[in-house]
């Protein structure tokens, strides 16, 4: 079939002078991220990782090493401890350096096998402090990492099928697959082959590991579109054309952080076939027509929204593909709308999919451990990450489900948890991140207690994800409640930690940007009685049926803003603050 007749390349709309377009003929770096990378390529300090800095030590690593090309190969330094959140945009790097690593191992498609599983359980144990946490994209972290131990740890994860290559630096990032891919039922199509022809193809290819930033990327034939494709840069979303069958809706330019856009679709259908070679032709053309000028214009969402939709299919088809893309249908709505795998769940093999919640992504390598011994034990042995900071054990069988449940509850990982478990997210934090302006982990877990003591009733879907700084790798812009880390007055008139509230966010059917309002802030001292207040003013003004994201988006700002002191009246707090700066915007 032919793409039906479209008009003819449109003339490409003017670009400011200088913003850095390789197929504009600027080749000169114009930032100095740009010239590290034209020096000497990310991938290229490997062999410095393994055979020189563990001799010479954490204080022997080169600067742009260490805070550059390090990326490349999932390597980010910790923040130091004590360094409180109001001194994070004041300190130079080196100030909030500590000599311990983050070490992010990449997971495409968030799959593992029991056998993996345990191999990064050891590390974090033997070498990590006993601290790992699944993020937001699959991945697993570990934290506590001396250089001396990298070459073991890469050891250990490679001769286990793993790698950490390219899980951060302006590279081609861990892709999104479906927790169920293969198993369920009503997928519209299994994205796992074309997620490992790409990774096998194209991860590591030195003529992709210079992009202008990050590029994240989903593949997913998710009935549920559990791999939110409307924020990525790239993403393939499983569609049956009337007249080709099944492969998937291309959407590009995605993406959060300070200056969120949502994807938009190039109205192609590409055949599962194609997949591979259309995925390096959208990397291609952001690599050479993406912003390198400016770092905070980096990403692709700026050059999609600048030169458009049509812009973007016709040179990708003229200038990248071996032939045009067909016209296809868009997707049909999610199935489920909370999109993220949690409960048991019926393969199409007659087993179950048993999927369960932590604590806003926290475990440990000892528990770790545990859930690989309980997938060999109930299950085949396969382990899947998801998007929700989740985990999921395939293959359980009728018979077996109730037990796996209850040794799953002896770790503290909950089977059928409350809205506000299910439903709740976290970034790294000022824990461990440099970024970072307020704590994460303890006040999503604070949060998440207190809530259920609170309103042990309250049984509406609710998302709620906590973030450490603007750069929303927790997703506040697209939850229910999303709570930015700030700085904000306390009732004293003083600078404290606390957030900036993002209501009615959310992805899916009409898809969404939380609401946003400069005054509604609120200190962390005052985080639960504010949210418990918010949830109970909801339930106080909703219509039938109505959700908290349709509500928000209604709802009065003075109702919004004064939700404090309807939770103050079931547990001490400070409540919102009325004004502030935010200390990041």
């Amino acid at each position: 079939m032919t793409s039906p007749a479209r008009p003819s390349r449109p003339a490409r709309p003017s670009r400011p002078k200088g913003a850095g377009q390789w197929a504009l003929g600027y080749s000169e770096p114009l930032n100095a991220n740009e010239r590290m990378k034209k020096d000497q390529g990310g991938l290229e300090v490997r062999d410095r990782i393994l055979n020189l800095y563990p001799h010479t030590g954490f204080d022997g690593i080169d600067p742009q090493d260490l805070r550059g090309r390090f990326r490349w190969w999932g390597l980010y330094t910790q923040r130091r401890p004590g360094i409180e959140g109001g001194r994070t945009a004041i300190l130079e790097p080196e100030e909030l350096d500590d000599s311990y690593f983050m070490q992010r191992i990449r997971l495409d498609g968030g799959r593992m096998t029991a056998g993996q599983l345990r191999v990064i359980a050891d590390i974090s144990t033997r070498y990590g402090r006993d601290v790992a946490d699944v993020t937001d994209r699959q991945n697993i972290q570990l934290h506590w990492i001396r250089i001396e131990d990298v070459p073991a740890i890469w050891g250990a994860l490679e001769g286990a099928g793993m790698t950490t290559a390219e899980a951060c630096g302006d590279t081609p990032r861990v892709i999104l697959g479906c927790p169920l891919a293969g198993v369920d039922g009503d997928e519209v199509i299994d994205g796992s082959a074309a997620i490992d022809e790409v990774v096998e193809r194209f991860v590591g290819d030195p003529a992709l590991a210079n992009l202008p930033r990050k590029f994240k990327s989903a593949i997913s034939g998710c009935a549920d579109h559990c791999t939110l494709h409307e924020i990525n840069d790239i993403a393939f979303v499983g569609v049956v054309h009337p007249e080709l069958g099944a492969g998937y809706d291309l959407w590009v330019g995605g993406g959060l952080s300070t200056n969120p856009k949502l994807g938009v679709r190039l109205g192609a259908f590409v055949p599962p076939q194609r997949v591979a070679e259309v995925w390096h032709g959208v990397a291609s053309l952001f690599r050479d027509y993406g912003y390198r000028r400016l770092r905070t214009r980096a990403r692709l969402k700026f050059l999609v929204a600048d030169m458009g939709a049509e812009w973007v299919r016709t040179t990708l088809e003229k200038e990248y593909l071996t032939a045009a893309l067909p016209d296809g249908p868009p997707p049909a709505p999610p199935r489920n709308e909370g999109r993220d795998h949690i409960g048991v769940h019926r393969q199409r093999d007659g087993r179950n999919a048993v999927g369960f919640a932590p604590r806003a992504g926290r475990l440990s390598g000892t528990t770790l451990r545990a859930v690989a011994d309980l997938a060999d034990r109930f299950g085949q042995g396969r382990i899947r990450a998801t998007t929700t900071q989740k985990l999921v054990i395939l293959d359980v069988a009728d018979e077996a489900v109730a037990q796996l449940e209850t040794e799953l509850a002896a770790l503290d990982l909950v089977v059928r948890p409350s809205v506000f478990r299910r439903g709740t997210m976290a970034c790294t934090g000022i824990e461990f991140c440099k970024l970072a302006i307020v704590e994460t982990k303890g006040n999503a877990r604070d949060l998440i207690e207190e809530l259920e003591r609170r309103l042990p009733d309250f049984d509406e879907p609710i998302g709620i994800n906590v973030n450490g700084c603007p750069n929303a790798c927790a997703r506040f812009q697209v939850a229910d409640i999303g709570l930015k880390g700030s700085l904000v007055p306390d009732d004293a008139g003083e600078m404290v930690e606390g957030f900036q509230v993002h209501l009615g966010g959310h992805l899916g059917t009409r898809s969404r940007l939380g609401r946003k309002s400069r005054g509604l802030k609120v200190t962390a001292d005052g985080l639960l009685d504010y949210v418990v207040g918010l949830l109970e003013t909801y339930r106080a003004e909703r219509a039938d049926g109505e959700s908290f994201a349709d509500w928000a988006e209604r709802a009065d700002e003075t109702s919004l803003a004064a939700a404090g002191a309807a939770g103050s009246s079931a547990g001490a707090g400070a409540g919102p603050a009325a004004r502030g700066a935010d200390g990041r915007q």
